[in-house]
């Protein structure tokens, strides 16, 4: 069986053992009811690797998986994630700066691959999302991405905010967009080591990210509505990188 988040595994010890491997997991539901005595490895374990433990009554439970679950589901990623090490090495094996994309609170699974699909077209080194309030990688992604999700390494982190700071720290410029008193997207020096922030669907980029960026660039529209779809704002943002750099090349 599967959940939007990936594949939905069942009972107390195969998800004690999913997340003794190490295995990827998105989330953990145990059936009000259940004796938190029994299941003190578990939460120990699921807080040590920063995944989220709900406590939910047993019908949720029972909707997920149908399997004799004891009262306990996980949702294992379908897709391996990355390291943010990985997308760094990606960039050095290809001798270029590095350039990144952040997706701060993406819902939409179609809207993650169809940035994927742009993200591999161009030469991007990876992608970073969050553990919480994110789409994760899915079925439904993998099948929106036509193929990228092999080939983009995504790192999924617990704090968008701290990982921006590391990036900065190792010498990542960090770009948003916004609105109001920015800079035309198409002055951007791209052939900074870069990393750029894509807001979510409904609510944007969050402040305490808009604050932390070093650039804000505002896409120029002269018609009736006042946003793009984040899967089309983020290509036209990467295509632009890629053409300044394709540019600086040559």
């Amino acid at each position: 069986m599967t959940e939007q988040n990936g594949e939905i595994i069942a009972g107390k010890n195969p998800v004690l053992e999913a997340l003794r491997s190490g295995r990827d997991m998105n989330k953990v539901w145990i059936a009000e009811g259940v004796k938190k005595s029994g299941v003190n490895e578990l939460l120990d374990l699921a807080r040590e690797r920063g995944v989220i433990v709900q406590f939910v009554p047993k019908k949720k439970v029972d909707q997920l998986s149908s399997a004799n679950h004891q009262g306990i589901v996980a949702s294992v990623a379908a897709y391996q994630y990355a390291e943010l090490e990985d997308l760094f090495a990606a960039a050095a094996k290809k001798q270029e700066d590095p350039f990144f994309l952040i997706l701060d609170e993406l819902e939409d699974p179609h809207n993650l691959g169809s940035i994927m699909r742009t993200a591999d077209a161009i030469g991007a080194h990876g992608i970073i999302i969050p553990k919480r309030r994110s789409v994760s990688l899915t079925a439904v992604v993998a099948k929106a991405s036509t193929g990228a999700i092999e080939h983009v390494p995504v790192v999924r982190v617990n704090n968008l905010a701290q990982t921006v700071d590391e990036l900065k720290e190792r010498g990542v410029w960090i770009a948003g967009t916004d609105a109001k008193g920015s800079v035309d997207y198409r002055k951007m020096d791209a052939t900074l080591p870069l990393a750029i922030i894509i807001g979510s669907e409904g609510k944007g980029m969050g402040r305490l990210l808009k604050e932390k960026c070093d650039f804000l660039y505002h896409l120029p529209m002269v018609g009736h509505v006042t946003s793009l779809n984040a899967s089309v704002a983020a290509a036209l943002l990467m295509y632009e990188v890629y053409r300044k750099r394709q540019e600086a090349i040559e």
